[in-house]
């Protein structure tokens, strides 16, 4: 398995972040423009155990593939995932927001990936797609702070 992690400070409290973190509307903020997810079906209680899952699309118009997320576990500071869809056999994804002051938290993205071809195809897009989402959630906690 390969692993990337990316990290960046943000001006909110790690609570704070790890609650925007468990909204789709979020989601959807950070990962837009480059990725749009239409049909989402979730469960009406996000608890572990809940399975999500949604259409991905390019750009709002390449269609992608429908990508599946398994929530194994919630705390109030992170969030644990397995998920798969596309070429993306294996990705676990691991969110922290650990507090570094009353009002501010160290953001943390791990996620691991397939070794292979399949693991060499999506490392790359991996990068460029999680500093998208860093610089999102870092205008975002701007706004809020």
């Amino acid at each position: 398995m390969g692993t990337v992690t990316l990290s960046t400070d943000l001006p909110i409290a790690a609570t704070t972040g790890c609650a925007l973190a468990r909204k789709p509307e979020l989601f959807e903020f950070v990962v837009g423009p480059i990725l749009a997810v239409r049909s989402l079906r979730r469960p009406q209680r996000i608890a572990p155990g809940a399975r999500i899952s949604g259409r991905l699309w390019w750009f709002g118009v390449l269609p992608g593939w429908t990508h599946h997320i398994t929530l194994l576990e919630l705390t109030d500071t992170e969030i644990r995932t397995r998920e798969h869809g596309g070429l993306v056999r294996t990705w676990n994804h691991h969110l922290t927001f650990v507090p570094t002051g009353e009002l501010s938290c160290r953001y943390t993205d791990e996620i691991e990936i397939d070794d292979g071809w399949r693991g060499a195809l999506v490392r790359p897009v991996v990068h460029l797609l999680f500093r998208h989402r860093h610089r999102r959630w870092r205008t975002l906690a701007a706004l809020l702070a």
